[in-house]
């Protein structure tokens, strides 16, 4: 009787736990906190919160043989990156990138926080396929760089930290850039009312996918499953005569997508993974690179509003992230503050459109400058 009370007592995770398991299971407490309570990105972090507090219990459930293993396993095969990818394509207009086509520039400039922190990263110390994988978080897209890290084949060693700091950086677009938009912009900047877009017609909205398609993946073959899957899904949404698909991908699909992706990347985030110097820097990085895309997206949006004389408001510039739509709304948020009656989010919805597309563009060139498939 002894001997089988002291096995259970061995197997309890009063025995088995350690300090470090302590502070995961602390940080998950208040990731938990900063969805239910603060409202960031609720959908997201309930389920990477409960992913890291359940691993740091029970380390077996995400390996070999573990529940989550398998969840985390189409991360690495990057079938769920590409799956919401599809269903962003589904739920998002495209509409004011195709009225205002020049969205594109503020979208790409938004990219040079993704090649500036991959500089920065190997300065740090890291390897440049780290650097690379890294980097994508400046793009605050929390796929691609899941989608990314995976195939470099930083599955075992830092697509956890990676993916953790990139989607805590979508939740907490917000509140870190606004300071970088106020910085860099003057009042009267920010007072610029844009003009209304022009209205886009049914055959545009059906062509654009296709054509974009066309041309990346012509480009970039290697970003074929996200680009791919983010204009299949923006078809879906187009075309018309497939409601269906569209409910399911933007709906049920994308909501269970984000269950397996979520728990899964929480599921990374194991004490002995985890707590590390390399990890600090990473999300250290992941900061870096926000700010610098944040920061090049408004600059740039400056440089349109003095070739426009005055008629492109330089806020819309931050919305160049991947946040979407996230990121748009913070642009609009930060206008209504100097001006209630300005509304800028259709016009920022076009670089944030944009920057989902160009996030894509710098994982595939990634891809391809170190040769994988």
């Amino acid at each position: 009787m002894k001997e089988i009370i002291m096995n259970l007592a061995n197997q309890t995770g009063f025995a088995t736990l350690n300090y470090k398991n302590y502070i995961m299971i602390l940080a998950a407490f208040f990731f938990l906190y900063l969805a239910i309570a603060k409202g960031f990105e609720p959908l997201l972090l309930v389920p990477i919160a409960f992913g890291m507090f359940l691993v740091n219990m029970f380390p077996s459930i995400i390996q070999e043989g573990g529940l989550l293993h398998y969840f985390y396993k189409l991360d690495e095969w990057s079938i769920l990156p590409s799956l919401i990818f599809m269903g962003v394509g589904a739920m998002t207009d495209f509409g004011p990138l195709i009225a205002y086509p020049p969205s594109f520039i503020l979208g790409a400039a938004a990219q040079f926080g993704i090649y500036g922190a991959y500089f920065l990263a190997i300065a740090f110390g890291f390897t440049g396929k780290e650097a690379a994988a890294i980097s994508i978080i400046g793009g605050a897209d929390g796929p691609t760089s899941i989608f990314l890290a995976g195939k470099l084949g930083m599955g075992d060693t830092l697509l956890g930290p990676i993916a953790v700091a990139a989607y805590s950086y979508m939740s907490l677009v917000p509140v870190i850039q606004p300071p970088f938009m106020k910085l860099f912009t003057t009042k009267k900047e920010r007072l610029i009312k844009m003009p209304q877009l022009r209205k886009v017609t049914k055959i545009e909205k059906i062509i654009f996918p296709i054509v974009v398609t066309l041309v990346v993946v012509m480009i970039l073959p290697t970003t074929a499953p996200l680009v791919g899957m983010l204009m299949l899904g923006n078809l879906f949404r187009e075309s018309g005569v497939v409601k269906q698909l569209t409910e399911t991908s933007s709906n049920a699909l994308m909501y269970i997508v984000v269950i397996l992706l979520g728990t899964s990347v929480g599921a990374t985030t194991s004490a002995e993974a985890f707590l590390q110097v390399s990890t600090l820097k990473i999300v250290l990085l992941g900061l870096i690179a926000f700010s610098l895309g944040t920061t090049a997206g408004v600059l740039f949006g400056k440089i349109m509003c003095v070739v426009s004389k005055g008629k492109v408001n330089p806020l819309i510039g931050s919305a160049g992230v991947s946040a979407v739509p996230m990121a748009a709304r913070v642009s609009q948020k930060v206008a209504a503050e100097y001006d209630p009656t300005n509304f800028l989010l259709m016009n920022a919805m076009g670089p944030n459109v944009a920057g989902v597309i160009g996030t894509a563009v710098a994982a595939g060139t990634f891809m391809a400058i170190f040769n994988v498939h």
